[in-house]
């Protein structure tokens, strides 16, 4: 009798995968040992998967989420400072065409809570109503991205209305960021600007009225 015969005698469940050929090779799914294999693997897969989940979810949160100092009390801007984006570079002239924004910051204090500015860029003619247009340069506007509101970030828009997505509070930034819509009681606050001899964008002084919610 050959070998393969004694092994099918002494371990053959009738599970074998060749037993109907007279011969004998032990099957993986009626295999203990493989069974737990299996059952490893799988919680194997099953947690880097999950790893692989919660790591593309926490990517884009990071992007969303910068962290703002809320014990600084003095002024976000001043006279002189520089504009600059989310990298830490200054805003050039040329940085936004017509109907563009960007979200920039004071320069030597980019992390203080009520620092993010909307940098918006139109026609200027297409400025009136409430802007201050002595605060304007080169068709630039500037103004408070944190909503008067309730304090959230203004990072929506419809068409060149910019809107807060916490409850929709709508603002014109081409009549000084008034309300045009929504719970807000009044504008976003704007600040004053003008390009530096280098050619970049600068600060003559502060936001002309209190950032966020209250200060009626």
């Amino acid at each position: 009798m050959s070998r393969g015969t004694d092994r099918a005698d002494d371990d053959c469940d009738g599970g074998c995968a060749d037993c109907a050929d007279g011969g004998h090779r032990q099957s993986i799914f009626t295999d203990a040992r493989a069974s737990m294999a299996r059952r490893d693997y799988a919680k194997l897969f099953a947690t880097v998967g999950g790893l692989t989940a919660v790591g593309s979810l926490a990517a884009p949160l990071a992007g969303l989420t910068r962290v703002f100092d809320r014990s600084y009390t003095g002024p976000v801007y001043s006279d002189g400072i520089y504009l600059v984006d989310g990298e830490g570079d200054r805003i050039g002239e040329s940085a936004l065409e017509e109907g563009e924004k960007l979200t920039v910051f004071p320069e030597p204090r980019p992390g203080i809570e009520r620092a993010p500015t909307l940098l918006v860029r139109h026609p200027e003619d297409a400025y009136g109503g409430e802007t201050s247009m002595e605060f304007t340069v080169a068709g630039y506007a500037a103004y408070s991205k944190v909503c008067t509101h309730a304090g959230c970030m203004v990072s929506d828009e419809e068409g060149e209305t910019l809107v807060c997505p916490c409850h929709f509070g709508k603002f014109d930034p081409t009549s000084g960021a008034s309300v045009v819509g929504g719970p807000p009681s009044r504008a976003l606050p704007q600040l004053p600007i003008t390009l530096s001899s280098d050619g970049y964008l600068v600060a003559t002084g502060d936001f002309e009225g209190p950032v966020g919610p209250g200060g009626e």
